[in-house]
């Protein structure tokens, strides 16, 4: 099938690695133009690089999307550059893990920094000029944490909640201006940031029996999933959730 991504402008937050990573390949190798940013530079390069190796352009953005003035300036570089903005991917997240009751405010006030404040600030970024185009397709990245509520991550799963949230009544607010507003939903993906809790094979053998379909996420399964959304083809779809979690939760 095809997607109708070629010449599309996409940013994608976090794609220096993991699933962000992976999203901005499987939108470049359906033919859109994607904007890389992360705190990383040479993960950005990486990528950078891997993106124009499939024949479309890559603009690189270091840029940290906890500040509203480093966000905006890069939504007015990817204009300068692209003259447009068709996708934004709210992929970076950052979680602290423990029980709440032993976690100090300064380790988990990057979960909202990043998960909270990161999509407010680009979304409020690009909506404008989407809303001028009365055209727009924004997919944020959750967790099935913040479906059903993760012990040992309770803050993270109370921020990637209030994405579920906002991206709701987002998607009323925007709908008006042909702009759909979603959010993918995955389980325990490998990724970088879960290797530590997913290297323990007796442990991954007790979390599989939480998953229906018995095995964990590969980072694709979520970049299909957003490659889809980002689409006309989805051009119905708005102020959903899809968990892409092999049947972890079934809300």
């Amino acid at each position: 099938m095809d997607l109708g991504l070629k010449g599309k402008v996409a940013i994608v937050t976090g794609s220096g690695s993991g699933i962000g990573r992976q999203i901005a390949l499987t939108l470049a190798g359906e033919g859109a133009n994607i904007v890389i940013n992360d705190v990383d530079e040479g993960k950005i390069k990486s990528v950078a690089s891997e993106v124009r190796s499939l024949g479309v352009k890559a603009l690189e953005a270091k840029v940290d999307i906890t500040s509203w003035e480093a966000v905006n300036s890069m939504v007015e570089n990817t204009l300068k550059e692209f003259g447009k903005i068709d996708i934004l991917v709210n992929n970076a997240g950052v979680g602290a893990f423990g029980l709440f009751a032993d976690l100090d405010r300064k380790s988990w006030e990057p979960d909202i920094k990043v998960n909270i404040y990161g999509v407010l600030n680009c979304c409020k970024a690009v909506i404008k000029h989407m809303i001028e185009r009365k055209y727009g397709k924004i997919v944020s990245i959750a967790s099935d944490a913040g479906r059903v509520g993760e012990p040992y991550f309770a803050v993270y799963s109370g921020a990637k909640a209030f994405i579920i949230g906002f991206s709701k009544a987002l998607a009323k607010e925007l709908g008006r201006y042909m702009i759909n507003v979603n959010v993918v939903s995955p389980g325990t993906t490998k990724t970088p940031l879960v290797e530590p809790l997913i290297s323990n094979p007796d442990i991954v053998k007790n979390m599989l029996k939480a998953y229906a379909i018995r095995r964990l996420g590969e980072p694709t399964d979520i970049a299909n999933a957003v490659a889809f959304l980002v689409s006309d083809v989805s051009s119905w779809i708005t102020g959903q959730t899809i968990s892409v979690s092999g049947g972890y939760s079934m809300i």
